[in-house]
């Protein structure tokens, strides 16, 4: 509608001028006569369909996460279900050495478990131990944290972020001490 009035003003501002160019009936009322004709050809269903495939390869995905700032929350959650994944494959793991292993032949017992890992290195227990526990102790605070918010408490943003800093410390805290035992 805007690009119409704009044609109009400009043929009614000059009208001899395009009288030459126009039909002469519209051009004293201002109206240009035009006909529009579609940009489009018809292409075959093949041609379309890699037209189509195309153009999608160049689009974002939706939603495209690089439109999104990074913050603390959305790393807290996905950190929060990795580690729940890996405590859970760890006990499951573990479970099932602990059964299977022995009817395969090997030994896999209490005992064994203990001399092999006696028999590390200092900075290989500590390693091994930060690994393990780190996983663990956070998703275990991060879950009380989970639970405070259940209770409706510490639901606004400065509260989601301060348990937020509070769960990363007290975890690298408890990691350290376990680490250390």
């Amino acid at each position: 509608m805007f690009a119409t009035r704009a044609v109009n003003s400009i043929v009614a501002q000059n009208v001899a001028r395009t009288a030459l160019f126009k039909n002469a009936s519209a051009v004293p009322t201002g109206i240009r006569a035009f006909r529009a004709t579609p940009s489009t050809m018809e292409q075959s269903p093949d041609a379309e369909s890699e037209l189509l495939r195309q153009q999608r390869l160049v689009r974002p995905k939706s939603p495209h996460l690089t439109i999104y700032q990074p913050q603390l929350t959305w790393y807290m959650s996905a950190a929060h279900r990795v580690t729940g994944c890996l405590v859970g494959a760890g006990f499951y793991v573990g479970a099932l050495s602990y059964l299977a292993l022995p009817a395969l032949g090997y030994n896999f017992d209490t005992s064994a478990i203990v001399a092999s890992a006696a028999s590390l290195p200092v900075i290989a227990k500590v390693g091994i131990k930060t690994t393990v526990a780190f996983p663990f102790v956070f998703h275990c605070l991060n879950g009380v944290r989970h639970l405070v918010w259940d209770t409706g408490r510490l639901l606004t943003l400065d509260g989601v972020y301060k348990t937020g800093y509070a769960v990363l410390g007290s975890s690298a805290a408890l990691t350290l001490y376990i680490a250390s035992l």
